[in-house]
């Protein structure tokens, strides 16, 4: 705690401690890097300061403000959480372990850092990067990575918990992950528990943490239209659960075994809207990765034939400008091809 105290990153969260600044920050922090979380959660806090406004805010905006964030069912349950809160407790965020992590979204390592930060209270932390540092201390052979990692890095991480300042000591013990003891490389000769670090001692430190071989991704080839008709484009939104929940999109999807790209944008454009499209013309292939699987998507400019939209599956859709785009919030892999569309 002393090392954190002395060497602990500027954050603009750290500055005001507060159970709705926090929440927000460790929902964003979630599987993002601090870098890429610093402007979009100064601007959510400049847009939402705090947590009525939040509960007040149409999701389609919420969801703009995330845009390129990733992970977008963060988004979507720290929206309805807020909700809950104002509508059903009075506005008051639950400030214990059971009646927060009650709460959309909040899972045991969310609960446990806002409440140990924001209200000093007694719940170890787990993330990658403790699990990073314990895995090393220790010489931890439980691979970080496997269904029973949580719970058995759980039970090392609660033995050494500082009660008398949680939060402090969580931070600590994040920080010097991120830090100091990071996956390659790390910095033993600048950190504070090297005399006490059974890897380092052992001089097995790249050995660890443990990690089990992944399984290979697989990758998906999908096709997408550009639908135009009379100076606008065609653009659909997801179902709110689900994947990319309650994003807007160009029509398309799944492109079949032996099918061809151009076959597969007319034919699921057709399935997903009820009309009919003819003229494709190729504008580029997408190369985009999520967390289980990648895409090859190639898009086609297309020209609007004949018939009535009617949704199957999306749960709106919209004739818009291409000017009128940047209003919509989209997934990463459609706003990589965003700047070529000319009509």
């Amino acid at each position: 705690m002393g090392w954190y105290r002395d060497n602990c990153r500027q954050l603009p969260w750290r500055r005001n401690l507060s159970l709705y600044r926090v929440w927000v920050s460790e929902v964003m922090l979630q599987q993002t890097q601090v870098k890429t979380v610093i402007p979009y959660f100064l601007r959510f806090m400049e847009t939402w300061p705090a947590l009525e406004n939040l509960a007040a805010a149409n999701l389609e905006t919420v969801l703009k403000a995330w845009e390129g964030l990733g992970y977008y069912a963060r988004a979507r349950n720290l929206h309805k959480a807020a909700g809950i809160v104002v509508r059903d407790m009075d506005g008051v965020i639950p400030n214990d372990y059971k009646g927060f992590k009650g709460l959309p979204g909040v899972g045991d390592y969310i609960a446990s850092a806002v409440l140990s930060i924001a209200e000093a209270k007694p719940h170890a932390v787990v993330d990658g990067n403790v699990k990073r540092v314990l895995a090393r201390l220790f010489c931890v052979d439980t691979p970080v990575n496997h269904n029973s990692a949580h719970k058995a890095y759980k039970a090392i991480a609660e033995t050494l918990l500082y009660e008398k300042d949680p939060g402090t000591y969580n931070q600590a013990l994040m920080e010097l992950g991120a830090l100091i003891c990071t996956p390659k490389r790390p910095d033993c000769t600048s950190c504070p528990l090297a005399g006490e670090c059974c890897a380092r001692e052992k001089r097995v430190t790249e050995v660890f943490p443990r990690r089990m071989e992944k399984k290979k991704v697989p990758t998906v080839h999908i096709a997408v239209g550009i639908v135009r008709k009379n100076g606008k484009v065609l653009i659909t939104r997801r179902a709110l659960d689900g994947l990319l929940g309650g994003l807007w999109e160009f029509p398309g999807g799944k492109v079949a075994p032996k099918e061809v790209a151009e076959q597969a944008c007319v034919r699921e454009i057709r399935e997903e809207t009820g009309i009919e499209t003819g003229n494709l013309q190729f504008l580029t292939r997408v190369f985009h990765a999520y967390t289980h699987f990648k895409i090859e998507m190639d898009v086609f400019f297309c020209d609007y034939i004949s018939g009535q939209v009617i949704l199957n599956g999306p749960i709106d859709h919209k004739w818009v400008s291409v000017d009128q785009l940047h209003q919509f919030p989209f997934p990463r892999a459609n706003l990589k091809f965003m700047e070529l569309i000319r009509i």
